[in-house]
């Protein structure tokens, strides 16, 4: 009885230093006790190795002392290690959300929005009349685009959330910076690529404009022509 009210005892300080954020000493208390055989110590250890408060992070000691918990019917242990092995099943999605995701996935057809080309002007009503609405059409699905980004922003919303609860700390705290990285990258290039088009799109305005401009001044200056000439 006195060895298992020193053990509680222990077990309580060991779990005080952790709620202060004491790792290095609830660490050390905790692998004293699960060293002993202590259930609770023993799960407590495999969740410091698995979020990384004993230092770093080790899923093969993490899943060592959860191993010793669940033989002896801790629940908790028994579902870490489920989580484990979905982790594993599970690595190369999240691998995927925390590095490798690029958001291609939203540029679906409805969304891709082909880059008209101008010519320096256009002399004729049809020409200007098919230019003018080539830049309507990419202005209409640029702004569908732009809203739909701003909508899907942030980027983390994407994650499925089979993915979500598997991540560690760790993980989404990765996750999160490299999904703002691709949502800043798709921002920058959307507004880039918009300057470009209305860029061009002035330029062949303002070269249609003056060559109109003059057209008409030709028109208005010339000579009146003789109905007798042929």
């Amino acid at each position: 009885a006195a060895a298992a009210a020193s053990s509680a005892a222990e077990l309580a300080e060991a779990e005080a230093l952790f709620a202060k954020k004491a790792y290095p000493e609830a660490l050390q208390k905790y692998t004293k006790l699960a060293n002993a055989g202590n259930v609770m110590a023993q799960q407590h250890l495999g969740e410091m190795y698995f979020y990384g408060e004993a230092g770093a992070i080790d899923m093969d000691k993490a899943a060592q002392w959860f191993q010793k918990a669940a033989a002896k019917g801790n629940a908790v242990a028994i579902a870490s290690l489920d989580l484990m092995k979905q982790r594993e099943a599970r690595r190369a999605d999240i691998d995927y959300w925390t590095a490798k995701y690029d958001g291609s996935d939203l540029r679906t057809n409805e969304y891709r929005c082909p880059t008209p080309r101008f010519p320096s002007m256009s002399k004729v009503n049809e020409e200007i009349d098919r230019y003018s609405g080539k830049m309507k059409e990419w202005e209409a699905c640029h702004n569908r685009w732009v809203k739909y980004l701003n909508a899907s922003l942030p980027l983390t919303k994407r994650i499925p959330e089979d993915i979500l609860k598997l991540l560690t700390k760790d993980e989404s705290d990765k996750a999160t910076a490299h999904l703002k990285e691709v949502g800043d990258r798709l921002a920058e290039d959307t507004k880039v690529a918009g300057r470009m088009v209305i860029a061009d799109f002035d330029a062949w305005r303002a070269g249609t404009e003056a060559y109109v401009k003059e057209h008409n001044e030709m028109v208005k200056n010339a000579p009146p022509r003789d109905p007798d000439d042929k």
